[in-house]
């Protein structure tokens, strides 16, 4: 019965949160700056949700900042999303097995 009761509750913040910006913005935004800091929000929030998770995954600061610097180069050369992944991945295996 309970997890009835949490999936009614995640229902419910689910609905409020996409809501509520229906019900308060009516009109086009039209202040650039306000528009331009919502654009960056979701920037901001996926990277305050990942690049902690990055540093805490492997247990070892040598092999996550390996597999990090390894993701940045690889996207800086606009490598497609499965190679860098997986060059990441084994960047930070590879640190690990001869840290």
């Amino acid at each position: 019965m309970s997890i009835a009761i949490y999936i009614f509750v995640m229902a419910g913040v689910t609905y409020l949160i996409r809501m509520i910006p229906f019900a308060f913005f009516r009109k086009k935004i039209k202040s650039k700056f306000f528009r331009s800091f919502l654009y960056y929000i979701p920037y901001a929030v996926l990277s305050a949700m990942t690049i902690p998770a990055i540093f805490y995954s492997t247990g070892s600061v040598i092999t996550s900042v390996a597999g990090t610097v390894v993701a940045v180069v690889l996207a800086y050369l606009d490598l497609p999303l499965i190679v860098v992944a997986l060059a990441a991945s084994g960047a930070a295996f590879l640190t690990g097995l001869f840290c």
